[in-house]
């Protein structure tokens, strides 16, 4: 089995990524470069963190970066600002998928834990997920915060996830936590979400 792994330079979607490899899944690891809406340094730790991975597994799990700020840039020109999360989840997701396709992988491993962020309430993800038609795979679901810290310690990435510099400067002040999935569809169509991520999965580098 092989799964693409979109991984932030946060904490859970490394755990997510480790938990995945342990359970025997070839994972390919693809960081979204969010620059200009991210410092350099978020890029830099996702590198650490691949390196620190594949230390924990024994596996050697290529990173991939894909162009994000385009998206981000169209996301926030024509989507309501609160969407902006729910709709920057939609596209990450379909990047991952119209690359984990070329690269031969069957599903998406995601770090979400239900209800910890705004983008990850029960609500938000259903809207998230309308018409990927790809399998997502999310092994931190039910886990709370503090469990999620403990794994990140024990593989040594809760260090590198915890360094400065990882915050997004397009947050909106207030995201939408309960998604209305008739405007999330429009949104959609109107910013070409699939052409979006289509241009970053053309961009993908192999770190």
């Amino acid at each position: 089995m092989k799964l693409i792994a979109l991984m932030s330079s946060g904490i859970d979607s490394p755990v997510a990524a480790y938990k995945m490899a342990m359970q025997g899944a070839e994972i390919v690891l693809l960081h979204m470069d969010n620059r200009p809406y991210a410092e350099d340094a978020s890029s830099d730790d996702a590198v650490a963190l691949a390196e620190q991975l594949r230390k924990a597994t024994g596996s050697d799990m290529p990173l991939y970066f894909a162009p994000h700020g385009p998206s981000q840039d169209a996301i926030a020109r024509g989507c309501d600002r609160p969407y902006q999360c729910v709709m920057c989840k939609r596209v990450m997701q379909r990047t991952a998928r119209e690359l984990g396709k070329r690269l031969g992988c069957a599903g998406i491993v995601m770090g979400d834990s239900l209800g910890q962020v705004a983008s990850q309430t029960l609500r938000n993800i259903r809207s998230e997920n309308i018409g990927l038609d790809f399998p997502v795979v999310r092994p931190l679901i039910g886990m709370d915060k503090i469990e999620i810290e403990e794994i990140a310690k024990e593989i040594g990435t809760y260090d590198i996830s915890i360094r400065p510099g990882h915050g997004c400067s397009i947050v909106p002040i207030k995201p939408i936590t309960e998604a209305n999935p008739e405007k999330v569809s429009a949104f959609s169509e109107r910013i070409d979400i699939d052409g979006l991520a289509k241009a970053s999965a053309d961009a993908a580098r192999l770190v």
